[in-house]
């Protein structure tokens, strides 16, 4: 046998050398990240800035995705992967995110739930915990997450609440306006991990998809789908409204990825398919806004500031986990 033929032979036989890619290359704090390695026999363990991986099966790579806690610093964090004992170490790059502050002022009953439905916020509370309480397992999709209405944004996560004059609340989803009764579609394919009637969050729907994501609906004025239901990717799961702590017709449209709330922006932004996604940018920080009085009848569509986005009975200030 020739020597370039042997030695040509001998490098297809070898072994790769695993390696490890972030989607996307640059994230914002509060982003999903899609991690792949690539040449590894064996399933891959490994953190993200001290957060455990779990890594699935896809084709010939393999893939876990990271939630950034919306807490992380603008700089570099830290990756360590091992693969059969190797390791294989890299940094995530994380720029500014730019999150704006809003100031309104509100009544006094838009900020703190009335005595005698505590107990309601308590039941609502241990059913969204139930409700999340799934062990891991494969995605439930196979193509990229999708808007579940095409509308214009009325508050975006990371969005800060000064509410009265006081730092009431971060926003940890996507409110997206539109007409009471508009549709309202599955972001991807999944199945119903809960329907439930919350005094925050109004007619709710939680999808779990698998890879370790939820997605939720708030404030539905009608809901078209029941728990345990399979749903395929843009199937319609309610009708937009304003029930529950809402001041005005939307959808308040949530992502919650390895127990943490997550920008959604960043989710839709993941091509499965290709294991790729836009860079994030820095956005430099915007000016707070002047403090707005504002009635139900004219507030600006979006969750009642001081309601936090999911387990209802927790705290805004501390961001759900």
């Amino acid at each position: 046998m020739p020597l370039a033929t042997a030695l040509a032979l001998a490098l297809a036989a070898a072994p790769a050398t695993p390696s490890l890619a972030f989607a996307p290359a640059a994230a914002r704090p509060g982003d999903v990240v899609l991690m792949e390695v690539t040449g590894a026999r064996e399933t891959p363990h490994g953190t993200l800035a001290g957060r455990p991986l779990v890594f699935w099966r896809d084709g010939e790579s393999w893939r876990a995705l990271a939630a950034l806690p919306i807490e992380t610093a603008p700089g570099t964090i830290a990756a360590h992967v091992e693969v059969g004992g190797a390791p294989i170490d890299a940094a995530l790059s994380i720029v500014e995110p730019g999150f704006a502050s809003h100031a309104l002022t509100l009544p006094p009953r838009y900020v703190e739930p009335p005595p005698e439905v505590k107990r309601r916020i308590e039941a609502d509370r241990r059913a969204f915990a139930l409700a999340f309480d799934r062990p891991f397992e494969a995605p439930l999709f196979a193509r990229a997450f999708g808007m579940p209405r095409d509308a214009a944004t009325s508050g975006r996560y990371g969005d800060q609440r000064v509410l009265n004059g006081k730092v009431d609340s971060v926003h940890y989803g996507l409110d997206l306006r539109g007409p009471r009764g508009a549709a309202v579609s599955a972001s991807n394919d999944g199945t119903v991990a809960l329907v439930r009637d919350a005094y925050m969050s109004g007619k709710t729907v939680v999808l779990w998809h698998g890879a370790g994501i939820f997605t939720v609906y708030f404030h539905l004025d009608r809901v078209d789908v029941h728990d345990g239901q399979r749903v395929r990717r843009g199937q319609r799961i309610g009708l937009l409204g304003s029930t529950g702590r809402s001041t005005g017709p939307h959808l308040h449209w949530g992502v919650k990825v390895d127990g943490l709330y997550v920008d959604p922006e960043s989710l839709v932004a993941i091509d499965f398919g290709k294991g790729t996604a836009p860079a994030r940018q820095a956005v430099a920080a915007p000016r707070p806004t002047r403090p707005q009085e504002a009635a139900p009848a004219q507030a600006p569509a979006e969750t009642a500031p001081g309601a936090p986005p999911a387990e209802p009975a927790e705290p805004a200030t501390a961001g759900p986990r």
